[in-house]
């Protein structure tokens, strides 16, 4: 059982870095589950994820105390926890907005719901889509996001439309109660202070590759193994 460390976590903002490495940490654990894996080391979680043992430690030292010296980590425990931690042990309902190629994938991703998160609605502006089904979703009008929303009461909004037509989208989600969201556009999003946005860029991730492919090729000796995880 962890053993929680109020005095610090009410007194210092988890690092973004650690909270992603956690779902890194979560993903392997479902892994382990599924394989039937009962305890794990802070080792084996290096070897299986790259992310030293003593970084595990300490991501895991802002939320308490877990496992056993010599023992390790309860697979189905350290699970449970972590996915509290992350606030994905009770469903989520998510509001996506973008009916395109990249929205329709989204829906039909497993993954969204084996970590609880579930496409409530589906919003577009075009009028060729609006009706239609997207999988098992009827593509709503982007207009009535507030009115749906007043049912669903979803805090998380995906944006999957252009550039040109993210920061209405965003101004809509914000309006309808959305407080998070996830934006496939690329460009800068403006929101409230209350308002927490993350940005997937596939042209900067692969930017970064690149980068990296010719830094290896000069200098080999010195190539790392880096790891970025975004869904």
């Amino acid at each position: 059982m962890a053993r929680r460390n109020k005095t610090r976590l009410d007194n210092q903002r988890v690092p973004i870095p650690t909270l992603e490495r956690l779902a890194t940490y979560l993903r392997l654990l479902s892994d382990l589950e599924a394989a039937q894996v009962h305890i794990i080391s802070s080792t084996d979680i290096e070897e299986q994820t790259g992310i030293n043992a003593a970084q595990f430690r300490k991501d895991l030292s802002y939320f308490g105390e877990f496992g056993k010296p010599g023992v390790g980590y309860r697979v189905s425990d350290l699970h449970r926890h972590i996915a509290r931690i992350l606030k994905i042990h009770r469903e989520q309902p998510v509001l996506l907005v973008g009916a395109g190629n990249l929205g329709s994938a989204l829906v039909g991703y497993p993954g969204l719901r084996e970590h609880k998160f579930t496409i409530a609605a589906v919003f577009d502006n075009n009028y060729a889509k609006i009706g239609r089904m997207l999988w098992e979703h009827e593509i709503l009008d982007v207009n009535r996001l507030k009115e749906v929303n007043e049912r669903i009461r979803a805090r998380i909004g995906i944006i999957a439309v252009p550039a040109s037509a993210a920061q209405e989208v965003t101004d809509l989600l914000v309006d309808a109660g959305v407080t998070a969201i996830l934006n496939f556009a690329p460009t800068i999003l403006r929101v409230p202070p209350h308002v927490v946005v993350r940005n997937v860029s596939f042209l900067q991730e692969l930017a970064v590759l690149s980068y990296h492919l010719e830094h290896e090729e000069k200098h080999p000796a010195a190539s790392l193994t880096h790891q970025s995880d975004h869904l």
